[in-house]
């Protein structure tokens, strides 16, 4: 029976992942189905330590009456030392841990990311946008890209760094139009002077030029991935489009979504 308590403890965890995944995404979670495994466990598990960190700092501490910016330095020293420990009592660090030590993920691509999330603080300075883009969004694409190629640093070639990057930047802006409402009662205003400035946006330029450099470089991934990675691109293509229909003012208090039989229709697309 040696190491069954630590292999059921471990499937446990996975399972507790991907539990945050599902609840909190249903176009991602849609997209890690169409992964092999241990993809899609790292992916959920990578997943699961985001949604934590975004939920510190988008009001979860706050309502229970916890400062958010200990929860959130207290949550990237753990998240940082839990690849250098096999077993964790949170089972979102512990999964993650596995993750972390299989794939390589690097101190300074997590810092980064907590440095995002640290800006949306309240009583923290805001970094310039494209720093934030970085952190908050390019970052999982890299630490995406180093599940897909599970820890082989060397097949991480410019071009896909640069697709990885790309993709999650768009992600980010079109977050960034779908959720001004949600954003504005958190006293954040990503796009505000853009929608001044112009009726049309202009982050959409930007987010279809990204998507297109994103898309060029899936040949590149391996085959197996692909499809999950199509997937997604489609369901976020498909909701530029409709946030591109909707007036600017709107979009101030509608959050655009994508059906789920939309969903299902564009994940089906991807497998051929």
């Amino acid at each position: 029976m040696t190491g069954s308590y630590l292999d059921t403890y471990d499937a446990a965890c996975d399972r507790a992942a991907a539990q945050v995944m599902a609840h909190y995404s249903t176009s991602f979670s849609l997209a890690t189905k169409l992964l092999p495994q241990p993809m899609r466990t790292d992916i959920r598990n990578l997943y699961a330590v985001v949604r934590i960190a975004d939920e510190i700092v988008d009001g979860a501490t706050a309502q229970a009456n916890e400062c958010p910016t200990t929860a959130l330095n207290t949550y990237e020293e753990a998240v940082l030392h839990a690849p250098a420990h096999r077993f964790h009592t949170d089972p979102v660090l512990h999964a993650y841990a596995a993750t972390a030590r299989a794939c390589q993920f690097p101190d300074e691509e997590v810092r980064a990311f907590f440095a995002s999330m640290r800006s949306d603080l309240p009583d923290q300075p805001d970094l310039p946008l494209d720093d934030y883009i970085y952190g908050s969004a390019e970052v999982i694409g890299l630490l995406c890209l180093r599940v897909f190629f599970r820890g082989n640093d060397a097949a991480l070639t410019p071009q896909l760094i640069s697709g990885a990057r790309a993709l999650g930047s768009a992600f980010q802006k079109i977050n960034f139009l779908r959720d001004q409402a949600e954003d504005s009662a958190l006293g954040r205003h990503y796009t505000e002077h853009a929608l001044k400035s112009s009726p049309v946006h202009p982050f959409i330029p930007e987010i279809r030029t990204e998507l297109a450099q994103a898309k060029q470089q899936i040949p590149n991934l391996p085959p197996r991935v692909r499809p999950a990675v199509r997937a997604a691109t489609a369901i976020f293509e498909d909701l530029t489009d409709r946030i591109e229909a909707t007036p600017p003012d709107a979009l101030r208090s509608t959050r655009i979504r994508v059906p789920n039989h939309r969903k299902l229709a564009l994940a089906a697309r991807a497998l051929r």
